[in-house]
């Protein structure tokens, strides 16, 4: 039997925040929690009923789902680096949010959250304030959909997309949140639906840097690529928890096929010294450890293309 709280805890070593920017903007609103949960909405897609998902082999607790929030690469990461590559911005690589209407079930609307929170982060970093709002909208219509609107406060939200200061202060608050949603889904019998939305973040944030990455080729993009081998592993643990819901069968198959080609992409490590740092007036010990990604070209072009076809896929109406 898998120890998934065990297998968190490695993570915080292996890779650093992936839903950042996403529960960024789930700011909790101080609303009470909803009691009255609708039990006859039914999935059109394998005409399940959304009260009777299959809700995973173990229960992931609260900490655990803690620990990933805190250690999952960022998508407002992955947007700085291309930024700071000099790569100009395109609305192109965005999923559209026209018809966020026809996300009509728990599983579609929780990975949809995901994916447009990814490109939340992606607008941001670039400082496009009016189409913010249009993934701000979404993401609460999807929100609400499945529940969790109450932790949504639309009105901080639209004055958080034209003010991107004190990101640090907003980052520790929003985690705090975003553990108050994660615990009403798991109070409700859903805890697979916030594994969705970590599945679509990071499903979204690899499309955004692959898709640049095909146009604009470097050594730092590839790396980027490279080192998503370990977080797709430990994600995909977190995923086959749920494996017996068919939809989430019909997903873990598609991200398995990428994480088959990740078996050529070699990462290895390098000890170094550790060193005394001030950090916020402390004294600290920073380990000075070294990371070597081995990526051919060809491989990368090869995940890419894969994700580009999964991603595509989550999105497709």
């Amino acid at each position: 039997m898998l120890n998934l709280h065990k297998l968190v805890n490695q993570l915080r070593y292996m890779f650093k925040k992936l839903i950042y920017i996403f529960i960024l903007f789930l700011i909790f609103s101080s609303c009470t929690k909803c009691k009255n949960e609708n039990k006859g909405n039914f999935s059109e897609e394998f005409n399940i009923p959304d009260s009777v998902m299959y809700d995973g082999d173990l229960a992931i607790s609260e900490a655990a789902i803690n620990d990933i929030v805190q250690n999952i690469s960022s998508p407002v990461e992955m947007a700085a680096l291309i930024k700071s590559l000099g790569v100009p911005f395109s609305k192109d690589y965005l999923a559209t949010t026209d018809y966020v209407d026809s996300y009509t079930t728990s599983f579609k609307k929780a990975i949809g959250l995901g994916v447009f929170g990814a490109d939340l982060g992606y607008l941001n970093m670039y400082n496009k304030t009016g189409s913010v709002i249009d993934y701000i909208s979404a993401i609460k219509t999807l929100a609400d959909g499945i529940h969790v609107g109450q932790f949504f406060d639309f009105t901080t939200l639209k004055r958080l997309a034209t003010n991107n200061q004190n990101l640090d202060s907003l980052m520790y608050i929003s985690v705090q949140n975003f553990n108050q949603m994660d615990r009403y889904l798991r109070e409700n019998k859903r805890s697979s639906l916030s594994s969705l939305i970590i599945a679509g973040v990071w499903v979204e944030g690899m499309y955004l840097v692959g898709e640049v990455a095909r146009k604009n080729p470097s050594a730092e993009l590839r790396e980027k690529i490279g080192e998503q081998k370990i977080i797709l592993s430990n994600l995909m643990i977190i995923l086959k928890n749920y494996q017996k819901d068919p939809n989430f069968k019909e997903l873990i198959d598609d991200l398995n096929e990428i994480q088959d080609m990740y078996k050529n992409v070699i990462i290895t490590y390098e000890k170094g010294e550790p060193e005394m740092v001030e950090e916020d007036g402390m004294l600290v010990i920073k380990q000075n450890d070294k990371q070597f990604i081995e990526i051919s070209n060809e491989l990368m072009v090869k995940i890419i293309n894969k994700t580009a076809a999964v991603r595509n896929k989550i999105i497709q109406l």
